[in-house]
């Protein structure tokens, strides 16, 4: 007859022998003998001659804390290929594990549990992040209009890459259309905002749970900035732009809705003019010219108010999501904020002909609707231009981290390690002789 108990420093075996044999260097018990996984503590099985007894959980000593260290450089962020779908952010077996049950739910007759926002109401405690979002979103425009008067950035105008500096790089990795024939160098003209923030638009929606966009009817729909459009659903108001405020949640039965009380139209929109639209300002297009230029002396405090700004718009963007659902083409930039997608058949990108355009929609990243695009780090806005035999020296960071750190802003500590600040950038004739 085996006995095992579990005791507090260890784990031992007594048996007919009187001298009981330590097993605790040797780990747990679980890892000596293969315990069922039905098995729970208090509970005696009889196998085999054995009985083997649980009582408590095997704790180890942990008399030390664990101290945080930080990464000293990181990998650069890693570019998808065009030619495969994007991947899941939730695994695909979890994703069909979820279908089943409320597949099964439905056949029961068994309604759906939804909580806020799921159901179509508002979530109270996140009101105030979305309108904190719209507020430093407003900033982050601004400030940055004002730094790109006096920050060089070039953007290419064959492909999306960005550099900031006094002059583009030679690092030969432009993708473009015509990229065979300049031999991969990039075809370099001056950035704009959009360069660096890079506009994701999407549907506004009176009602999120109403009818679906189709493609014929894509054209009574505006299109906002995506970020701005999760914000409406999640509480701000703004009259140019309404949202349906439900009272009672929606019930739905599997992927049907039973009860979304009824559709309602959109109430007329009070006329304004563009100039004076609230959303001119929540958009980039032309911000350049209406913010001047900033005195020298406030540079690098525009500079430091832009950072924080970002760093706040995508703590508050992260936070909304966790809630509210986002969608994602898995093919394309397309982004809609809605429990489910649109109809509109506009994908172009790989196999669309087998999709009739249709987009493949995947629950969305953060970094799908508030793009970080990055850019290589320059340690000189007026040294050499950045050559391509040493880009694995090299570091990036989102392109308006790098414009807010060369204006006199404070590096956040978790773009340091990308960019990759303590390496020695060698010579040409140097690299060669590096390991």
């Amino acid at each position: 007859m085996l006995l095992v108990s579990p005791a507090c420093r260890g784990v031992y075996l007594q048996t007919i022998d009187p001298n009981p044999v330590d097993f605790s260097a040797r780990g747990s018990y679980a890892s000596c003998f293969q315990i069922p996984p039905s098995v729970s503590q208090r509970e005696c099985l009889m196998r085999f001659g054995t009985v083997f007894c649980f009582n408590q959980k095997h704790r180890e000593q942990t008399s030390f804390k664990k101290r945080h260290v930080s990464t000293q450089n990181v990998d650069l962020p890693p570019i998808l290929p065009k030619n495969k779908k994007k991947p899941y952010p939730i695994p695909f077996k979890q994703i069909q594990e979820e279908a089943r049950k409320d597949k099964k739910l439905a056949q029961m007759g068994i309604e759906k549990q939804l909580d806020p926002p799921k159901n179509g109401l508002l979530v109270p405690n996140l009101i105030p992040v979305a309108y904190q979002v719209i507020d430093n979103w407003k900033l982050l425009i601004k400030g940055l209009a004002q730094l790109l008067h006096v920050v060089p950035v070039f953007a290419c105008s064959e492909c999306g890459a960005v550099h900031v500096s006094n002059a583009g790089h030679n690092i030969r990795d432009c993708n473009g259309p015509t990229n065979s024939q300049r031999r991969g160098s990039h075809s370099w003209v001056k950035g704009t905002i959009n360069d660096v923030l890079i506009p994701v638009e999407s549907y506004h929606m009176y009602d999120p749970f109403g009818r679906r966009i189709k493609h014929e009817t894509r054209f009574d729909y505006e299109r906002i900035p995506a970020l701005v459009e999760l914000c409406i659903q999640a509480g701000v108001e703004i009259p140019e732009y309404p949202c349906r405020r439900r009272t009672q949640p929606i019930r739905m039965m599997g992927k049907r809705v039973i009860d979304r009380g009824g559709y309602l139209r959109e109430p007329d929109k009070p006329q304004t003019s563009s100039i004076s639209s609230p959303l001119a300002e929540l958009d980039t297009l032309g911000a350049c010219e209406r913010y001047p230029p900033p005195t020298p002396e406030d540079i690098p405090k525009i500079a430091q108010e832009t950072m924080d700004a970002y760093e706040k718009v995508r703590l508050g963007v992260t936070k909304l999501m966790r809630k509210f659902t986002v969608k994602a083409c898995g093919y394309c930039s397309e982004v809609h904020v809605g429990p489910w997608g649109h109809s509109v058949k506009l994908c172009g990108e790989f196999k669309h002909q087998w999709r009739d355009g249709k987009h493949g929609w995947q629950d969305a990243l953060v970094d799908e609707v508030f793009p970080p695009n990055y850019v290589w780090h320059v340690r000189d806005l007026k040294g050499n231009p950045l050559t391509g035999n040493l880009r694995r020296f090299y570091g990036k960071a989102p392109a308006l981290v790098e414009i807010c750190m060369h204006s006199g802003a404070r590096v956040p500590q978790r773009y340091k390690a990308m960019m990759r600040l303590d390496i020695i950038v060698p010579d040409s004739q140097e690299a060669d002789m590096v390991a």
